[in-house]
C-alpha cells in the first residue's frame, strides 16, 4: 500500500511538472510567453488548473451509456497506472519485483485500448466514436513493432525481469542473484577482449552491448508517440476534425483522469526506454583508469546513496526522454490517417522484424 501511495504521489508531481513544461516549451517554440501570472514564471499554473476541473460540474450525457460513460476513464487509468508495478526505480526500490515483469507490462497496458472504446461508445457521439475507433486501430497496430522492439532486448538479456535487465547494464551486474559470473564486453564482442563489466557507466548500455538495439530504440520510441497518442501521431484527438476525439464528452474529474491518464503513458514509455535501452538506473559515467566516476556516481546497493543516486539517473534519463517527446509535438504536423498506417506496417515492423532475426544470430553468435 505504501509502494502504491508513493508511485501515485510520484506520478501525480511528474504529471503536474510535465504540463507546465510542455506549454513552456511550446510557448518558447512558437516565440510565446507561455503562463506567467499564476506564480513564479507561472509554475503554479498546472496546480490551478487541477483545482479548477476538480470544482467543474461533471456532466453525463442523457443519452449516453452511463455506466460505459462512468467506467472508462477508471479503466483507462488503472490499465496505465498498473504498469508502474513492475518499474524498479532504484536498485532496492521496486512495487512488485516479479520475474515476467516485462510481459506482465505488456499485457496490462494493452486493456488501454478498451477502456478508450468504451469511452467512444458510452458517450452516444459520432465524434467520440471516431476517435475511439481510431485510437484502437493506432494502438493495436503500434503495439507490433514495439513488442518486437522490445522482444529484442528480451532475446540479448536472456530475462523478462526489469531489474535483472537493469543490473546487466552497470558495474553492479555480479550482484543479482544469478548473474554472479557474467561478464560485459565492448559491443557484446567477447572477441575484441575488452571487458566492461567494472568500467561501467554508457559502455555498458544495451544500445552499446548490442548495437543493433539502437535501431530497436527508434523504432520503440517512434511507436510509443503513438501508443501515447502525441503528435505527429495524435490523430485520435485532431480538434480540428473530431473537436476532442473519444473524450469529447468528458468533464471535470473525468477528464481530468483521462489527462492524467494521457500524461501517465508517457511518463511510462519512457521509462521502459530508459529501463531497456538506456541502463535504466545505472550512472552513464564511466570509470576511467584513477577516475572511478561509475562507483561515485552509483552509490551502495541496499543504503540510501544508492537509492538517490539510482532515482537521480533513472528520472533524468525519463525526463531528457519526456522533453524529447515535447519537441516533437511542436516540431512535425499530424500524419494523415493513410501515412500513419504505413508507416506502422510497411516500415517498422518489416524493419523491427529484422532487428528480432539480428538479435537471434547475436545472442548465438557474438555473446
Amino acid at each position: 500500500m505504501l509502494a502504491f501511495l508513493l508511485t501515485l504521489m510520484l506520478l501525480l508531481g511528474i504529471v503536474i511538472v510535465l504540463a507546465y513544461a510542455e506549454r513552456k516549451v511550446a510557448a518558447f517554440m512558437q516565440d510565446r510567453m507561455g503562463p506567467t501570472e499564476a506564480g513564479p514564471y507561472g509554475s503554479l499554473q498546472s496546480v490551478l488548473d487541477v483545482l479548477k476541473l476538480l470544482q467543474k460540474e461533471d456532466i453525463v450525457p442523457a443519452a449516453a451509456d452511463k455506466k460505459l460513460f462512468k467506467l472508462a476513464p477508471i479503466l483507462i487509468f488503472a490499465a496505465v497506472f498498473a504498469g508502474f508495478a513492475v518499474i524498479p526505480f532504484t536498485p532496492d526500490l521496486i512495487p512488485a519485483g516479479i520475474g515476467i515483469g516485462v510481459f506482465y507490462l505488456l499485457a496490462i497496458i494493452s486493456l488501454d485500448v478498451v477502456g478508450l472504446l468504451m469511452a467512444g461508445w458510452g458517450s452516444n457521439n459520432k465524434y467520440a466514436m471516431l476517435g475511439a475507433m481510431r485510437s484502437v486501430a493506432q494502438i493495436v497496430s503500434y503495439e507490433i513493432p514495439a513488442g518486437l522492439a522490445i522482444l529484442s532486448v528480451v532475446m540479448i538479456c536472456q530475462s523478462l525481469d526489469f531489474q535483472e535487465i537493469s543490473y546487466q547494464q552497470g558495474i553492479l551486474l555480479n550482484r543479482f542473484p544469478g548473474l554472479e559470473f557474467e561478464k560485459n564486453w565492448l559491443f557484446g564482442i567477447e572477441a575484441l577482449g575488452i571487458n566492461t563489466t567494472n568500467i561501467g557507466g554508457i559502455t555498458t548500455w544495451n544500445i552499446f552491448r548490442a548495437p543493433l538495439l539502437l535501431v530497436a530504440f527508434v523504432i520503440y520510441f517512434i511507436a510509443s508517440l503513438a501508443e501515447s497518442n502525441r503528435a505527429p501521431f495524435d490523430i485520435p484527438e485532431a480538434e480540428s476534425e473530431l473537436v476532442a476525439g473519444f473524450h469529447v464528452e468528458y468533464s471535470g474529474f473525468r477528464f481530468a483522469i483521462l489527462f492524467l491518464a494521457e500524461y501517465s503513458m508517457m511518463v511510462l514509455v519512457s521509462l521502459v526506454a530508459v529501463i531497456l535501452f538506456l541502463g535504466s538506473w545505472n550512472t552513464p559515467l564511466p570509470n576511467l583508469t584513477a577516475l572511478k566516476l561509475a562507483n561515485w556516481t552509483t552509490g551502495t546497493v541496499g543504503e540510501l546513496s544508492g537509492v538517490l543516486w539510482g532515482g537521480f539517473w533513472l528520472l533524468s534519463k525519463t525526463f531528457v526522454l519526456l522533453f524529447l517527446q515535447l519537441q516533437i509535438r511542436w516540431t512535425y504536423p499530424r500524419l494523415r490517417v493513410d501515412q500513419l498506417m504505413y508507416l506502422c506496417w510497411k516500415v517498422l515492423t518489416p524493419v523491427a522484424l529484422g532487428i528480432v532475426l539480428l538479435a537471434g544470430i547475436w545472442r548465438l553468435l557474438m555473446v
